[in-house]
This record gives structure tokens, C-alpha cells and sequence, in this order.
């Protein structure tokens, strides 16, 4: 825990009262004049000494942190009601992150090992005292009353584990590449209410790479078209491809390296640490011709992309390349101690190199610019092998494990030798809409494995490829790490039902259990993740699913999203206002209806294929209309709209060329994914799909519209349907322009009552 207490900054230590009000947790000395905390830690960057001044320093009281901060985030989360919190900084005990909360109505005090930690016993009041909840998305708190009420006793809570890591690799491009700091921001406040205190920020990370390799032979403008646009940037990173969306311009490159850089900073003030990409040997495919002594191992292709070259670590170029990077990227980004890369990832080529050595030379030259620093790998497919893993210091490195709760018979301490590692879930590919998560496995894994003689399980690891849907799932997942005991999954959902509308209704609880019991307990083997719509995919009879990689059959049962979507419909109407509750009954709403496509194509099939017209056609009507009402659903509500996510990319633009540019990379990034070779033979088409307005009535719509019209054709003059390229009509909405709405528009209760009674019929 030593390496992120030296990011924190200090501040002067509450006073001997304030502190007296506190009840001590275990193993927690109280603050107070008559047991001082222990004396200041080492100063680090960012770190704020004490003022000057008369006192001497046996009169100056220890230092922790400072609290600004997070008080700074409660005004942003709780506007109204931030006043009413007194947030108090403690030493952390040898146990690790701590929190405890007490105070009279009106009087909160919250006491933390770190401003992060603070924000999470506030988030800990909100939805166990207060009865509300902040979610990702979704809040409850304007049911918060004026005076915010008290707590019985003191409630403390310890972290079991040191890491609490979030955010996958692909999260920018799949959660939105052209956020405004605002955005990142709202995010950081709402992963610390949650717990979490190790976040990536591959925001920017284009820059260290441009600056370096200009030292190395390189041009800016070979430089700019080497560089993905920002949406795709993230597959570069993993050595997957380069180029594609640009040529990105320099303003690009230097304003989102200034927005990493105030990510990066936001995430240091509250005690958490910014998980910076790491140089692990990405370079162009020339870099050996134009540096002597450079050896570069050619990496094939990933899925149609030719892939960046790889320099060799263990030769001589590469110790100061990197030494470069770092130095750049220290200068813009601040420092840090953790740094994520993944060597030969999703088929990368080793070829001459010994893969041991090559690792221990990334990490040599890791910790010459950052002695100590902890290399964070995902664990993904093979990786990473005992090959690699045989050749660093293994202390020294974190496995954010991306399959915990996919496979069963796992047994990381041996796959991975005992590499200390966190217990990861990836619940989300792509970004899809879909409902659900194997939250049974996160439940009866975690606490066993962490429980397990000579475990090596040291963190949680929050890894969906896009954030900002399934609050439920983000909320269970977190806590883990914050409770004692494994989490009872029925007893957490009724709980959870309660806060995330603001007060107890028997229809939101009866709700919450069928989502509990269909979408929340799928179980593990095969799949982390639900199945996708089938309205989003690739038109054709046989069709199972929309991205090639997802599951091809329903993973529940459909009809408990059917019967939780009555009765959301039921919750009182005093509920109904909250935030949370709009949300949840569109996405609910949309799941249902979406569930229901699946039992509508076979039917569409088995018409077609016997050849009756007036049954095929009145099917074909269904699908149509629940398609229609699919759009106007989601239309009404913004978290759904393609609109903000289109004029987002375009505001990045400096000019109109460019704005055109970054709108295709946001397009394309949710369609074709790429261009034709990729997105065709590679399987990325429709990889992102998304119920969203927009995408919904001028793509997947108009797709089974064409489709089912050359069926017809079929049917009435008894030839083959005409084939379509379907690639070519994508790709024309990809390089369009046209506008969409920002803003949603009708009643989403009067839409979600539509979809039950069309449901029903």
C-alpha cells in the first residue's frame, strides 16, 4: 500500500474535537491530542508540504492528505446536500483502506484512509443509511430528504483486497473517445463512491509515442498517419493495428494529451492512481531500417489489420526508446506507479525472441524510469504464459484477470505461479445494450478463492469493454471487495431494489428478483457476457447473433425480463420520478422487446421456407413494429441517444475535414468497425452493436427492411432472393453526416407500457 500513499497529498490533521466524536474502528487509533497519528509520510509529486510559519514543527500537527478533493466531488455528486458531510483523513492502518461512518441527522462524519476512500464511506451512507443510490448510470438522489438522517452507531468497513482496478483496454472507444473532461471526471467521482482506486487512462497516450520516435528517424506527419483516430486508438495500444481513421492532426494529439494529463491529475487528488500504458516495443514497420543496431520482429495480422512491428526489448535500441517514452510521458502526464502492457497479445509473433527475456527487459527498462513500478497484464486467452512470466520479478506485477467468472475448474495460483492477481469480470463486449452478468460466480468465487491457502488473489478488477450500462452489475461487483463475508445474492438484490429508487415498493422488489433470477444468474462455462440483439445483426434466417464472438442463444430465461418490466410498471408513482427508475424501466423495456426477436425469426423462417406468403408477411409486420417501437423507446431518453456521441467527435475537430474524419472513426467504431477486409472476413462488423436511437431506425431497421423485401420478392415470383452487400450500405452511414437529436424525446413510461401490451398481445 506504500506506493499509492506517497501519491496522496497532505493536509493539516482534524482537530482534537472533531476527531473526539469519532468512534475508533478495530485496529484504528483515534485521533485525538492524546494519540497523534503517526508523523508526515515523504512527499511526492502533488504533494502539498505544510504552510510556513511561526509554530515550530513539534507544534505543527502530522500530516495525512488532503480532504479538498473529495469534498470537492461530494458538491459535484450531492450539490444540495455536501454541507451536511464533515469528511475527516486517518492514517491507514496495517490492514489496508478503511472507512468509518457516524453523526447525528444533519451531521455526517465520514473518516478515510484516502480522499477516494472518504467518497466511498459517503457512497457507503448514501445507499445504507440514506436509502438512495448514485449509480453508473442512474440516481435516486432527489428522494435524499433535506436533513439527511442519522446513523445508528458507527459503520466501518475495511477493503479486503489493496487493488480495486477499473477499465478495460477498449474502454475509451467503446464508452466514448470524445468525452470532455467533465465527463471523465463525473466518472473517477462515481468509480471512488464505489470503491474503486486504480483506474487506465489511455487518454492521450498517442503522445509519449509521437514524441519519442521523433527522436528515433521519424517525422510528425509519418508520425500523425502511424496514429489511429482516437475511437480505435486502443487496439493499437494492444499491437493490434495502426493507422486506421487518420491521419490525426497535431492540435488532436496535444489536446488529448492534455486531457489525460487532467485525468491523470483528478485521479492522484483523490488518493487513486492513473494506470498509464506502458512501452513494451510497439514501433512502424520500417524502425529497424532507419535505426541501426534495431531488431524488429514483423507481428502478421489481427483480424485484416497489419499489425505494428515489434522491437526487439532485449537489443539495444530498445532501453532508450523507452527511457524516451517514459520521459515524455512523465513530463505530461505526471507520475504514477503502475503501468499496463500486454506483450503478444491475441496472437502476437515472438519469432527469435525468448519471450522471458524480452519481459524482463521491458520491465528493466519499466523501472529505470520508475523504480518499483508494478506492471499490470491482462489475463486473456493464454496470456500471459508462464514464458513471459518466468522472466520478471513477479512481486512486481498484477494480473487483472479477465475470465474469473467465465470458465469454470480455474486455478490461477498455478496457471500464473503465484503472481499476485485480481479477480476480474468482463460483462460487456463491445458496449452491447444487453441486460446481465454472472454474478453467481462473482459471489461464490471471490471471498473462496481470496480465502484459499497461499492465495495470490490481491485485487478486483472491473473490465467491461464499454462502461456506462448494467448499474446493478458495477454496484455487486465493487462491493465485493468491501465486504467481510461472501455477498447473499438474493438478500444484496432486494436491498438494491430499495435504493436504487429511493424507498421499499413490493413491484420494484419483485422486479429486481426476476432480473436477479433470469439476466444477474447466468452461469458460467462458456460466456461472461449475454447474447446481443438480433435486431442489430447482419440480416439473415439463421441469424444468432450480431457480433460474431457472441453467445448465439438466450442465456436465461426470457420471460423473467418480461415478467420484472410489468412490474416496474407497478412501482408507486412517487418512485417513478427518480432517475434511476427512468432508466431502468427503458432498459428493461428494451430488453424485453429485444428477448422477443428471438422467438420471432424462427417463426419469419419457417414461413419463408414453406412458403406461406400471408403468414410470412404478417410476421414480418411484427418484427417491423417492434422494431419501430424500439426506436421510439429508446429515443427517450439521452443515455440511449446516437446523437451526443456523434456531436462529441465532431466538436473535437479543428476544422471541417477533420470533424468529417472523427465522425466516420465514431461511426464506424459502432458499424463496419473498419474498412472492408476487416470488417467483412476479419468478423468486426457489428462488434459494437448498440440499441440506440439512430442506429435503430437508419441502420439496423432499414438492414431487415431490405432483407425481408427480397424475401417477399422470392416468395411472390418463386426465385432466389437477391443477394445484397450489406457491407456497402453500412459503410454509407459510416462516412454520412447526418445530424441526430441530443436531446430525447417522449414518454419513456407510456413507451415502456407500449412495449408490455405489445408483448402481451
Amino acid at each position: 500500500m506504500g506506493r499509492r500513499l506517497t501519491l496522496r497529498c497532505r493536509a493539516v490533521l482534524v482537530t482534537t474535537a472533531l476527531a473526539a466524536v469519532m468512534t475508533t474502528a478495530p485496529g484504528v487509533p483515534p485521533l485525538s491530542a492524546a494519540t497523534p497519528a503517526p508523523g508526515p509520510r515523504p512527499a511526492s509529486a502533488g504533494s502539498v508540504a505544510p504552510a510556513a510559519g511561526t509554530r515550530s514543527a513539534a507544534d505543527t500537527p502530522p500530516v495525512l492528505f488532503d480532504a479538498a478533493p473529495a469534498r470537492a466531488s461530494l458538491k459535484r455528486l450531492l450539490p444540495s446536500r455536501a454541507a451536511q458531510f464533515t469528511l475527516v483523513p486517518v492514517e491507514e492502518p496495517a490492514s489496508g483502506d478503511y472507512f468509518a461512518v457516524s453523526g447525528e441527522a444533519g451531521a455526517i462524519v465520514v473518516r478515510g484512509t484516502s480522499p477516494a476512500t472518504l467518497l466511498t464511506g459517503v457512497g457507503w451512507y448514501l445507499e445504507r443509511v440514506a436509502g438512495v443510490d448514485i449509480g453508473w448510470p442512474g440516481s435516486s438522489v432527489g428522494r435524499l430528504p433535506g436533513t439527511l438522517p442519522a446513523v445508528a452507531g458507527t459503520i466501518t468497513r475495511s477493503a479486503s483486497v489493496p487493488h480495486r482496478y477499473a477499465l478495460n483496454d477498449t474502454d475509451e472507444g467503446y464508452s466514448g473517445a470524445y468525452r470532455d473532461f467533465a465527463s471523465y471526471q463525473h466518472d473517477i467521482d462515481l468509480m471512488a463512491l464505489h470503491g474503486v482506486n486504480e483506474v487506465f487512462v489511455p487518454t492521450g497516450a498517442e503522445y509519449p509515442y509521437y514524441r519519442a520516435l521523433q527522436e528515433f528517424g521519424y517525422s510528425p506527419a509519418e508520425l500523425r498517419d502511424w496514429i489511429p483516430a482516437p475511437a480505435h486508438q486502443g487496439w493499437w495500444l494492444l499491437q493490434n493495428l495502426s493507422g486506421f481513421g487518420g491521419p490525426v492532426s497535431e492540435q488532436l494529439v496535444e489536446a488529448r494529451a492534455a486531457l489525460g494529463g487532467r485525468v491523470a491529475s483528478h485521479l492522484r487528488s483523490l488518493g487513486m492512481t492513473p494506470v498509464l500504458p506502458g512501452f513494451f516495443g510497439t514501433v512502424p514497420s520500417d524502425f529497424a531500417a532507419r535505426n541501426d543496431g534495431a531488431v524488429t520482429v514483423p507481428q502478421g495480422t489481427w483480424v485484416g489489420f497489419d499489425r505494428p512491428y515489434w522491437l526487439d526489448p532485449t537489443g539495444p535500441v530498445f532501453a532508450p526508446l523507452a527511457a524516451a517514452y517514459y520521459r515524455f510521458q512523465q513530463a505530461r502526464f505526471g507520475v504514477t506507479d503502475m503501468f499496463k502492457m500486454d506483450l503478444l497479445h491475441e496472437g502476437g509473433v515472438a519469432g527469435p525472441v525468448d519471450v522471458g527475456a524480452a519481459a524482463g527487459a521491458v520491465q528493466r527498462a519499466l523501472d529505470t524510469a520508475r523504480p518499483g513500478a508494478t506492471w499490470v497484464m491482462l489475463g486473456w486467452q493464454n496470456n500471459p504464459t508462464p514464458a513471459l512470466l518466468s522472466g520478471v520479478d513477479r512481486r512486481r506485477v498484477l494480473i487483472v484477470d479477465g475470465l474469473s467468472d467465465r470458465y469454470d475448474g480455474l486455478d490461477r495460483e498455478a496457471r500464473w505461479g503465484g503472481t499476485p492477481y485480481a479477480f476480474g469480470t468482463i460483462p460487456n463486449f463491445g458496449g452491447h445494450t444487453s441486460i446481465g452478468a454472472n454474478t453467481g460466480a462473482w459471489v461464490d468465487r471471490f471471498h473462496a478463492w481470496l480465502g484459499e491457502q497461499g492465495s495470490a488473489l490481491r485485487g478486483i478488477a472491473y473490465l467491461p469493454e464499454g462502461t456506462g450500462g448494467n448499474p446493478a452489475a458495477f454496484d455487486l461487483f465493487t462491493e465485493l471487495a468491501w465486504q467481510p463475508d461472501p455477498i447473499d445474492q438474493k438478500g444484496w438484490f432486494a436491498a438494491y431494489a430499495a435504493r436504487r429508487y429511493g424507498g421499499t415498493d413490493p413491484h420494484a422488489a419483485a422486479a429486481w428478483e426476476q432480473l436477479r433470477l433470469g439476466p444477474y444468474s447466468m452461469r458460467s462455462g462458456t460466456w461472461s457476457e449475454p447474447q446481443d440483439s438480433l435486431f442489430a445483426a447482419r440480416p439473415g434466417l439463421t441469424a444468432a447473433t450480431a457480433a460474431k464472438w457472441s453467445p448465439k442463444a438466450m442465456r436465461y430465461d426470457a420471460a423473467t425480463v418480461e415478467r420484472a418490466l410489468v412490474e416496474l410498471l407497478q412501482v408507486a408513482p412517487r418512485l417513478r420520478k427518480t432517475d434511476a427508475y427512468r432508466f431502468d424501466l427503458v432498459d428493461v423495456a428494451r430488453q424485453a422487446l429485444t428477448n422477443r426477436g428471438r422467438v420471432l425469426l424462427p417463426r419469419v423462417k419457417a414461413a419463408y421456407e414453406a412458403g406461406d406468403l400471408t403468414g410470412f408477411r404478417a410476421l414480418v409486420r411484427e418484427w417491423q413494429a417492434h422494431e419501430e417501437l424500439l426506436g421510439r423507446l429508446v429515443g427517450s431518453d439521452r443515455r440511449f441517444l446516437i446523437g451526443p456521441w456523434l456531436a462529441d467527435a465532431r466538436a473535437w475537430g479543428a476544422d471541417p475535414e477533420e470533424r468529417d474524419r472523427l465522425e466516420y472513426d465514431a461511426r464506424s467504431i459502432l458499424t463496419t468497425w473498419a474498412g472492408r477486409g476487416p470488417s467483412e472476413a476479419g468478423g468486426l462488423r457489428d462488434y459494437a452493436n448498440r440499441e440506440w436511437s439512430g442506429l435503430v431506425q437508419d441502420v439496423y431497421a432499414p438492414r431487415w427492411a431490405a432483407y425481408f423485401a427480397s424475401l417477399d420478392r422470392a416468395l411472390v415470383n418463386g426465385t432466389a432472393p437477391v443477394a445484397v452487400d450489406w457491407f456497402a450500405r453500412d459503410d454509407a452511414w459510416a462516412r454520412g453526416h447526418r445530424r441526430y437529436p441530443t436531446t430525447p424525446t417522449g414518454d419513456p413510461f407510456a413507451l415502456a407500457d407500449e412495449v408490455r401490451a405489445a408483448l402481451a398481445a
